[in-house]
């Protein structure tokens, strides 16, 4: 289903084209909103205290990218604390903000502010407001950056590289339902998994295996660990230092054998995995992700890209 969101984020040419390389955002157009004339030009946004916000409305399909995964990126191209300012532009035209058409997205909308807020002593000087009007911009200013390659831009090229690649992880590595699960699993791996039984040390797939490559979520294809971050442990289970990313995996206490332990799970398909333990290498961080293999499955370095994960071979 497309759905839609306005954007304020500073100058709505580089706004825009961070916004238009993302997957799932179908379609972006810069205009004019919130402000208190009708059908404002360029130079009176600019220069007569209209009111408007240069912004981006974005229209992206919600089964591939949601709204709050939206936000995320959105933030990572604006200082949200800075108020009438982005980069090196000054004036409430250049202010951030977001403006919603469905009020539905209003309790989306403020959750991901009161997480943001927490990253930041001062207070986020985002707008959230309904959308009042809007005026699409004069049609040199659409894909401003498309036609002038070498214009103006507040947004580093850096950025414009991370939007090409960003996956709403929630949307695309799904948890499955248990009668999913029995359908593709094997009964160890569905047993290891969803009802946290341990498969025996060194009688496992992965615990030697040492070839360049990455592992994944069994349940979900999710990427979770990768091959520069395993070591021989001597415990007969797969033995990792690290994850790919901390917030792939969710920890919790685990009594289960008169002893605390720590489990990880993974984040978005609840899988469980093993355990994370604190006598790992210290030159690797000290810790030991002890997994077992029934949980991954492992894809070798000359698959990834057939398999549909290129863009993690920069990582080995």
């Amino acid at each position: 289903m497309k759905k839609e969101i306005y954007l304020a984020g500073g100058c709505f040419w580089g706004t825009e084209k961070y916004l238009q390389n993302i997957p799932g955002i179908v379609n972006t157009e810069v205009g004019y909103a919130n402000g208190n004339t009708e059908h404002p030009t360029y130079e009176e946004v600019c220069h007569n205290n209209t009111g408007h916000a240069e912004t981006v409305r974005v229209e992206y399909e919600d089964t591939i990218i949601g709204l709050p995964y939206i936000l995320e990126l959105y933030y990572d191209v604006i200082n949200p604390v800075s108020i009438n300012r982005q980069g090196g532009d000054t004036g409430s035209q250049y202010r951030t903000g977001i403006y919603y058409t469905d009020k539905q997205d209003v309790q989306v909308i403020e959750a991901s502010i009161s997480e943001l807020q927490k990253q930041h002593e001062k207070k986020i000087a985002i707008e959230r407001l309904p959308l009042d009007n809007y005026s699409r911009a004069e049609e040199y200013h659409q894909k401003y950056l498309d036609k002038n390659p070498g214009g103006y831009c507040h947004i580093g090229a850096d950025k414009f590289k991370k939007a090409e690649k960003a996956v709403d992880k929630s949307l695309k590595y799904v948890k499955k339902s248990p009668e999913e699960l029995k359908e593709k699993l094997t009964q160890k791996q569905f047993e290891v998994t969803q009802n946290s039984a341990t498969e025996p040390p060194f009688q496992n797939e992965y615990y030697d295996e040492f070839r360049e490559g990455i592992y994944v979520d069994i349940t979900t294809g999710e990427p979770l660990f990768q091959s520069a971050d395993k070591f021989d442990s001597g415990c007969g289970w797969p033995s990792f230092s690290k994850p790919i990313e901390k917030n792939l995996l969710k920890e919790a206490v685990d009594n289960t054998l008169a002893r605390q332990r720590t489990e990880v799970r993974s984040s978005h398909g609840d899988a469980h995995l093993g355990h994370v333990f604190e006598d790992g290498p210290e030159e690797l961080g000290g810790l030991r992700y002890c997994i077992n293999s029934a949980a991954l499955r492992f894809i070798p370095k000359e698959k990834m890209e057939e398999e549909g994960y290129g863009a993690y071979l920069s990582l080995l």
